[in-house]
């Protein structure tokens, strides 16, 4: 399985929505690069990132 990586657009309590590169195989999870990004964004000094699923936008890119 080769890793590629994926974005993971979380929204935050401020309006805005915060991007991160999520590094996973081609068969990963969505809910496992979901926590992923979440938890990136949670150690961040940034506004608190939504933790609802759904809410996130979840894409492969490569």
């Amino acid at each position: 399985m080769e890793s590629r990586f994926w974005m993971v657009a979380l929204p935050a309590v401020d309006g805005r929505q915060y991007v991160y590169r999520v590094y996973a195989p081609d068969d990963a999870v969505p809910a496992d690069l979901f926590w992923d990004a979440w938890h990136c964004h949670d150690e961040s000094p940034f506004p608190r990132a939504s933790d609802l699923f759904d809410a996130a936008v979840i894409r492969r890119v490569g």
